[in-house]
C-alpha cells in the first residue's frame, strides 16, 4: 500500500453516506496518535468553562478516579468509532453515555459545546501536527459523525457543518471561559495523570511540555504561568517533526483503536462495555450535584 493510497480512497467516498466509514478510516489508520491526543485536548478545553469545570470537580470523578474516567471516556467513544451506531456495542456505548450525562444536570448548550470540541479540536490538531492536513471529505465525514452521535444523545440545534461547529466552539470559548478553582483543580488532576505515565523524574518536563502546547486562552483561563515563547516553539517543532517522520513509513495496514492504546490501564483483564462509566448515587433521584437556582422538578429524569 502507498502513503497515499487510503486517502485516495476515502475521496472516491461520500462524506455524507459513507461518514462513519471515513471517520474510522481517519481514526483508526490514518491518525490514531494525533486523535488520542486531540480528543484528550477536547475534553480538556471544556474543564475551562466553570459550570463544566465545576461540575466534574464536585463529582470528584476526575480528581479522585482520574485514570478511571480516562479510560471510560475513551472506550466508550471509541466503541462506537470501532462498532458504528448500529452495532450492538456501539448502542450499549450510546446508552451508558446518556444514562451517565441524565444523571447530572448539563444544559442542551454545554453539551453542544462539548460536541463541537470532538470536531473542531481534532482538526485544528492534525492540521499543525499531523502528518498531512486532513482532507475535505475527512473534515465533513466528522462533522456528520458527531451530528448523529449528538442526534443519538438527544442535543438540540447541532450545527450542520465543520464551519458551524467552528463557529460554535469559538463563539462559546469567547463568552464563557473563566477562571474557576474547582476546574482549576481538575485540570491539575488531569496534568497529574498524564505525567503519570511516564517516569516521574520526567514529569516537570512532561507538564512544560503540555502547557506550551495549550494557547493563550486556555492558560488563562486556568491561569497558569505561560510557558517561555522558546519552550513553546520547541515542544510545537518537536510534534510537528514527529508528523513528519510518520510521513516517511508506510502507512498502516491494522486500526488502533482506543482500547489498544497503552494509556488505557484500569482493565487490565478486559471489561464488558455495558459496565463502563459512572452509575447514579444510590437513594438519589435525579441529579446528585444540584446547581443553585435549581428546583427540585429539574433534578428528575
Amino acid at each position: 500500500m502507498k502513503r497515499f493510497e487510503r486517502l485516495e480512497r476515502i475521496r472516491r467516498m461520500d462524506p455524507e453516506q459513507d461518514a462513519s466509514e471515513i471517520y474510522r478510516l481517519s481514526s483508526a489508520y490514518e491518525f490514531p496518535w494525533d486523535y488520542t491526543r486531540a480528543l484528550e485536548l477536547s475534553l480538556y478545553r471544556t474543564y475551562a468553562v466553570p459550570a463544566i469545570g465545576r461540575l466534574l470537580a464536585e463529582t470528584a470523578e476526575l480528581t479522585d478516579r482520574t485514570q478511571r474516567r480516562y479510560d471510560d471516556t475513551a472506550l466508550l467513544l471509541d466503541t462506537v468509532v470501532e462498532h458504528g451506531f448500529d452495532s450492538d456495542e456501539g448502542r450499549t456505548a450510546i446508552r451508558r453515555i446518556n444514562q451517565m450525562h441524565r444523571s447530572y444536570d448539563i444544559s442542551n448548550d454545554e453539551m453542544r459545546y462539548v460536541l463541537c470540541t470532538f470536531v473542531v479540536v481534532p482538526k485544528r490538531w492534525i492540521d499543525a501536527y499531523g502528518w498531512r492536513r486532513l482532507s475535505r471529505h475527512e473534515t465533513v465525514a466528522s462533522a456528520v459523525y458527531y451530528r448523529t452521535l449528538g442526534r443519538h444523545m438527544g442535543i438540540k440545534d447541532i450545527p450542520a457543518t465543520y464551519e458551524e461547529f467552528e463557529a460554535c466552539l469559538d463563539a462559546y470559548e469567547e463568552s464563557h471561559f473563566a477562571w474557576d478553582p474547582e476546574a482549576r483543580r481538575v485540570s491539575d488532576a488531569t496534568l497529574d495523570l498524564m505525567a503519570s505515565w511516564y517516569p516521574r523524574p520526567l514529569t516537570p518536563l512532561l507538564r512544560l511540555s503540555t502547557l506550551s502546547l495549550l494557547d493563550a486562552s486556555l492558560l488563562k483561563a486556568f491561569r497558569y504561568e505561560p510557558p517561555s515563547a522558546a519552550t513553546r516553539a520547541l515542544v510545537r517543532r518537536a510534534v510537528r517533526a514527529r508528523g513528519r517522520l510518520v510521513r516517511l513509513m508506510p502507512p498502516r495496514r491494522a486500526p488502533h483503536f482506543a482500547r489498544q492504546n497503552w494509556e488505557i490501564k484500569s482493565y487490565p483483564d478486559g471489561y464488558r462495555v455495558a459496565d463502563l462509566g459512572t452509575r447514579p448515587v444510590p437513594g438519589v433521584k435525579g441529579c446528585p450535584v444540584r446547581r443553585a437556582g435549581m428546583s427540585p422538578a429539574s433534578l428528575v429524569e
